[in-house]
């Protein structure tokens, strides 16, 4: 009962966060603002290793996101790292 909970639970988060995209993609699109990619490219730099520690996040998962390789090798998250 408890395995079948879960599997539900897990299904309706996966569910909010498909919409929570959705949405996200159609405020993106209906922006008139230009994004600053280096900016933002710059951010995660100074924060991805710290953060990457502190949630256990691997070089792998960062790539199957698409964050470029060279992308993560600025912010110091080596390949070794699951």
């Amino acid at each position: 009962m408890q395995r079948q909970l879960d599997v539900e639970s897990d299904q309706i988060r996966k569910l909010a966060l498909i919409q929570r995209r959705i949405d996200a993609e159609r405020r993106l699109a209906e922006s008139s603002d230009p994004i600053d990619m280096e900016a933002l490219e710059s951010g995660f730099v100074k924060a991805a290793r710290s953060y990457s520690d502190r949630r256990g996040i691997s070089y792998k998962a960062w790539r199957e996101m698409g964050v470029a390789a060279a992308v993560l090798g600025k912010s110091g998250i080596a390949r070794t790292r699951g």
